[in-house]
């Protein structure tokens, strides 16, 4: 009787452990799921500027020949 109701208060005690543990993990879980949904948020508000400024970016290229290209004519 004796051994079970220490083999009992072990198991508790590694039970508690384990489980507190499991509760720090999950309150980072939401944690995280919060951040994703703020920066998701974010960037649906800012795609279209973004994109634009990157269009712009890209197709604003002015052709011109290279300065080092008649070095070695």
């Amino acid at each position: 009787m004796q051994v079970e109701k220490q083999r009992e208060k072990e198991f508790k005690a590694k039970e508690a452990v384990a489980l507190g543990s499991q509760g720090s993990c999950s309150t980072e879980v939401e944690e995280t799921q919060d951040k994703t949904t703020i920066l998701q948020t974010y960037f649906q508000q800012n795609r279209e500027e973004g994109m634009d400024n990157f269009l712009a970016f890209v197709c604003d290229n002015q052709p011109e020949i290279h300065e080092n290209y008649g070095i070695n004519r």
